[in-house]
């Protein structure tokens, strides 16, 4: 969870509150979400493995 929680507040600059109030689940898609955006700006192709 903490990892998490420091993957959006370094990407997105969220606080504790916010993410505190997100389920498990909808801050696991933001990881992916973020991920995502990072490989599309890096140019880095998709990973045919994530959808496993």
């Amino acid at each position: 969870m903490r990892e998490e929680m420091a993957f959006i507040a370094y990407h997105f600059h969220w606080g504790p509150a916010e993410l505190m109030t997100l389920e498990h689940a909808d801050r696991r898609q933001w990881c992916r979400s973020i991920s995502e955006i990072n490989r599309t700006l890096d140019g880095t192709p998709p990973n045919p493995f994530d959808n496993l």
